[in-house]
């Protein structure tokens, strides 16, 4: 069975940007893979370590919820 160890170790694409000051400053990174999986940082690695607990927090979700998780492909 697919639990949550299973998903956080996947080598999921993360996309990060530099938020412009009228968007708050900082940075944002996002999983494209997985909808609303998204968070920010002050700093790049801020926003990675961020959009970890992110990614975590989204699969527990979904895995409580019954739902599908997608998979990134290689």
């Amino acid at each position: 069975m697919k639990d949550l160890n299973y998903y956080m170790i996947l080598s999921y694409e993360i996309k990060i940007r530099q938020l412009t000051e009228e968007e708050g400053g900082g940075w944002l990174a996002e999983i494209p893979l997985l909808p609303g999986c998204m968070s920010d940082g002050e700093t790049v690695e801020e926003a990675m370590a961020n959009i970890n607990d992110a990614k975590k927090c989204w699969i527990k979700t979904c895995l409580e919820l019954g739902m599908d998780i997608p998979e990134p492909t290689t």
